[in-house]
């Protein structure tokens, strides 16, 4: 796994942001579903996670509309702002039925946090801390399956999107980098998706957008940021109309499309991993704790019982820094 953030100078595509709308709008990818380098089984990982792996956020996770929410107080999920939604829509969690009377919008992220009528008996405890990089992550979606293989001559490089089937799936992957979506849109948590990094090493693809992404504090999983987008859309040609969307885990050969225009990413020996963006829950904690107010020691006892900036980033991805 790879740090990054908006210094990164090395060529790269830009990310996409998970919803169709802002596909067609801002010429960027929103997360959907799970997709894996292992199989393309859509079976694969529909079921919440076991052994070392349970408990670790499947159960906080609720239905929005075709997306995913996540509750983190007895009366609040968080959410994408850009998967949308109308306060007196229906969150669904754990097979009940909550109507949303409320919702607060953030500023300074992609975050959107819904208030319900009635309780939720459980919800997810946040990650507050600022150590995330290097750290193992689990991350839930919605959204399509894994497509046709990419190729540029004889070698694979990755997949595109498959057919859209609203199956939650979760996936692994590890915080490579933080990334910075500038005044209106804060501070990513990366993921780059690796060859041979295992067999539950995940990207995002369309209807993703509003998971939850996990990381474990302290022998209790917390959630640490909500995905927002990928890297894309891509171009074995770059000629008009030639563009689509893909979990790739090597870039190198493939065209890009930045600034009005495509670019070649020369191939390279080593591969040119494409990565997901997910909103990064401890920058804006401050925002969150303002309107749940929960304290972080009932969290605990709970869980016991990309704007231009971002663009730029994935454009000039090089020079490489470690979070401070």
């Amino acid at each position: 796994m790879k740090f990054i953030s908006d210094a990164y100078t090395r060529s790269r595509m830009l990310p996409v942001v998970l919803n169709c709308l802002l596909c067609v709008q801002l010429s960027v990818v929103d997360g959907s579903a799970i997709l894996f380098s292992f199989t393309g089984d859509p079976a694969y990982h529909t079921s919440a996670p076991t052994g070392t792996l349970s408990g670790s956020g499947w159960e906080y996770e609720g239905s929005w509309g075709s997306y995913l929410g996540t509750a983190i107080s007895p009366s609040h999920f968080i959410t994408a702002t850009h998967v949308y939604g109308s306060v007196g829509d229906v969150f669904v969690y754990n097979g009940n039925s909550y109507t949303t009377i409320a919702k607060h919008v953030s500023a300074f992220s992609d975050l959107t946090i819904w208030e319900v009528q009635g309780s939720f008996a459980s919800y997810a405890p946040l990650y507050t801390g600022i150590d995330e990089w290097g750290k193992d992550l689990i991350v839930f979606g919605r959204g399509t399956q894994r497509g046709a293989a990419i190729t540029v001559g004889s070698e694979e490089k990755g997949w595109r999107w498959g057919q859209s089937d609203g199956v939650q799936r979760w996936g692994q992957n590890t915080v490579s980098g933080i990334a910075s979506g500038g005044a209106t849109l804060g501070q990513f948590l990366v993921a780059d998706f690796d060859r041979d990094a295992g067999k539950n090493e995940a990207h995002l693809s369309r209807g993703d957008s509003g998971g939850g992404v996990f990381i474990q504090d302290e022998g209790i999983w917390k959630l640490a940021g909500i995905n927002y987008a990928v890297d894309g859309p891509f171009s074995l040609n770059g000629t008009t109309g030639s563009g689509f969307d893909a979990a790739l885990y090597d870039a190198g050969g493939l065209y890009y499309y930045a600034n009005g225009t495509w670019h070649l990413r020369e191939d390279q020996s080593q591969d040119i991993a494409t990565s997901f963006y997910a909103t990064r829950i401890s920058s804006n904690q401050t925002w969150i704790q303002s309107i749940v107010a929960v304290p972080e020691t009932e969290y605990a006892t709970t869980a016991a019982c990309v704007g231009l900036a971002v663009f730029a980033a994935w454009c000039q991805r090089g020079q490489r820094q470690r979070p401070t």
